[in-house]
């Protein structure tokens, strides 16, 4: 009953949302003060209220378009450079969001609750999700958290790639004037960019 009741105030609470123009099917939410994508609302409400950290976790936090897969490869090459030599590494047969998951979009996905217990420590996640919103586990642990920025200059053209090749699967287009200026207005994903930061 207690799950179908939280099914439910989902799905009241995300037509509530205030909405802005996204890049993907949905749209973007403005959720705690930041825009996201509005079907990964469950998602990080869902990594909030489960997800319990330990002092000994790593979270890589970014922006999207900031070197995300660049410093997932970095990380996990360099604490896993005593475990295996440079022929037999992970990262040459699996992609570094494989090897180093999000929160919000991989671990706490279609209602997920994933099994943290098999894993070594140190855990190693990333996320997009800005540092007020991440649950309150990994605020009141030692927990480290590793953030990358990048120029937002850089961010808005590399997105705006980005975003023009995911919107051809719904038959959208963005000018680069009209994602600047949505960028500029703090209505982009994970958004507004110096809140973020």
């Amino acid at each position: 009953m207690e799950s179908s009741q939280r099914i439910n105030e989902l799905e009241e609470l995300i037509p509530s949302l205030p909405k802005a123009k996204g890049w993907l099917g949905l749209g973007l939410s403005l959720y705690q003060g930041f825009y996201c994508p509005s079907k990964i609302v469950p998602n990080i409400i869902s990594f909030q209220n489960h997800f319990q950290a330990h002092d000994q976790d790593i979270v890589l936090a970014s922006k999207p378009k900031s070197g995300t897969t660049w410093v997932k490869a970095l990380v996990f090459s360099i604490l896993n450079r005593k475990r295996c030599e440079l022929s037999n590494c992970a990262l040459l047969n699996s992609n570094p969001h494989e090897l180093v998951p999000f929160m919000e979009f991989s671990l706490y996905a279609n209602n997920q609750l994933p099994d943290f217990s098999t894993m070594s420590y140190p855990r190693l996640f990333s996320t997009h999700i800005p540092f007020g919103s991440l649950p309150e586990s990994v605020k009141q642990t030692h927990c480290r958290i590793v953030y990358i920025c990048r120029n937002p200059l850089d961010i808005i053209v590399s997105h705006w790639h980005f975003a023009n090749q995911a919107c051809l699967e719904h038959n959208t287009h963005w000018t680069v004037e009209e994602f600047a200026e949505a960028y500029c207005k703090g209505e982009e994903a994970f958004g507004p960019f110096w809140d973020h930061m």
